[in-house]
C-alpha cells in the first residue's frame, strides 16, 4: 500500500501546486467560469485524495479492496479532473474531450459504491 499512499501524496501535491498556480497566474487570464471549471477539477482532487489516504490506511479493507477503490479512485481523479485541466489550461477543445470528464466522475461514483457495499455488508 505504499506506493498507493506515494500516489495519493502525490496527486495531493499536484492539486496543491495547481490551485497555487491558478490563483496567482491563471486568475486575470480565466473567465470566471473558467476559472470555476477549475476550482472543481482541484477541488475533486483533494476530496479524493483524502478520501484516498483513509482508503489505504484503513486497516477493515483487504489490500484487495483497497487496489480496486485505489483504482477507480486514481483513474477517477486522471479522467475527471486532469480533463479539465487539459480543457482550462492546455486550452484543449472541450468537444474533442467531451466524454472524458464524465467518464471520470464515473469511475469516482464506482469507487464510492465500493466502499458503500463494502460498509453495508460489514458485520457489527
Amino acid at each position: 500500500m505504499n506506493k498507493n499512499l506515494a500516489l495519493t501524496s502525490l496527486l495531493g501535491l499536484i492539486a496543491i501546486i495547481l490551485g497555487a498556480f491558478a490563483t496567482h497566474s491563471l486568475r486575470d487570464v480565466l473567465t470566471v467560469q473558467q476559472m470555476n471549471s477549475l476550482e472543481t477539477g482541484i477541488r475533486y482532487q483533494i476530496f479524493h485524495v483524502i478520501v484516498l489516504l483513509f482508503v489505504n490506511t484503513y486497516k477493515g479493507f483487504s489490500v484487495l479492496l483497497k487496489k480496486y477503490i485505489s483504482s477507480f479512485f486514481f483513474l477517477g481523479i486522471v479522467f475527471f479532473s486532469g480533463s479539465i485541466y487539459c480543457i482550462q489550461i492546455l486550452g484543449v477543445s472541450a468537444k474533442n474531450i467531451w466524454f472524458v470528464t464524465p467518464f471520470g466522475g464515473f469511475l469516482l461514483l464506482l469507487g464510492w459504491l465500493l466502499m458503500t457495499l463494502f460498509f453495508l455488508k460489514k458485520k457489527k
